[in-house]
């Protein structure tokens, strides 16, 4: 008597699968890996074929070896410094203005309709208009980036912390105030662990938004760090350590987003978002 393997319910026997199927089954650190020589190789090869002259957009394999020996120059660490510190003091300064806002509205229904105007005002006001006035306030020091990284951030956690509040279970609430909680304790067990999600969302766009500010300010106000390493490289017409810089603040951003989806995955192991995208 033979048998016949039977392949399990959902998953279609190999020989039927298309490729496509079968490249989302690669881990997705070999498929980046992939689209980045793909782009690395469309790169390379605009300038050689003359689509865009070499003198405007360098190949990356001159670019690439400038980025590498800036890793041993001293002043190109002092930027970076000198970028993450504006980034990492207005990104918590915008998170603590949001928790404790988002928690004080997002309590009150009265508060969510007497704001809910305001803020759908405010928040989308680009950062970058503020920059006249963070000049004549405090000309190019840390205050003037912290000002456009703060405004920018804060909008991104206080929305999610909103968020967050509002999906707080009114019967859990409602169990826990007849027990005799009060408001902080209710704060603590009920509402903090449905807004955490929410609020980590919020903290990870947030970290993108004021990583693009802290490089705009350097670039429009003159605030020390790599944005102003740029703008002075593209000033002096050295177009291949300009876009090396570009590529540093790229390779930052992607460090940042790789911490803080680490960050989430810890602070939620007990998520059921976290778990199933685990297994």
């Amino acid at each position: 008597m033979t048998t016949t393997a039977v392949a399990p319910s959902g998953s279609p026997p190999e020989e039927s699968r298309s490729p496509g199927d079968r490249l989302l089954s690669w881990p997705p650190a070999v498929l980046g890996l992939i689209g980045t020589l793909i782009f690395l190789g469309v790169w390379e090869l605009v300038p050689a074929v003359g689509l865009v002259p070499a003198r405007y957009l360098p190949p990356p394999s001159e670019t690439l070896g400038i980025f590498a020996r800036n890793l041993t120059y001293a002043d190109f660490w002092v930027a970076v410094w000198d970028t993450m510190k504006g980034w990492a003091i207005g990104l918590a300064i915008a998170t603590l203005a949001a928790v404790v806002v988002g928690l004080v509205i997002g309590s009150s229904s009265f508060l969510r309709r007497f704001t809910a105007s305001t803020i759908e005002f405010l928040r989308p006001i680009p950062s970058v208009a503020l920059i006249p006035l963070a000049v004549l306030l405090f000309g190019v020091e840390l205050e003037s980036k912290l000002l456009l990284i703060v405004y920018a951030s804060f909008w991104q956690v206080l929305i999610q912390v909103l968020y967050g509040v509002a999906d707080v279970d009114p019967i859990a609430n409602n169990t826990a105030r007849s027990f005799g909680l009060g408001y902080l304790a209710r704060m603590r067990h009920v509402v903090w662990p449905t807004m955490l999600p929410y609020l980590m969302t919020g903290l990870r766009l947030g970290a993108a938004v004021a990583l693009i500010l802290a490089v705009t300010s350097e670039l429009v106000i003159g605030n020390p760090g790599l944005g102003r390493e740029i703008a002075l490289a593209q000033s002096g017409g050295a177009t291949a350590p300009m876009y090396a810089l570009v590529l540093a603040t790229g390779f930052l951003g992607v460090l940042i987003n790789i911490a803080f989806r680490m960050i989430e995955r810890r602070t939620l192991s007990w998520h059921p978002s976290v778990r199933a995208e685990a297994h």
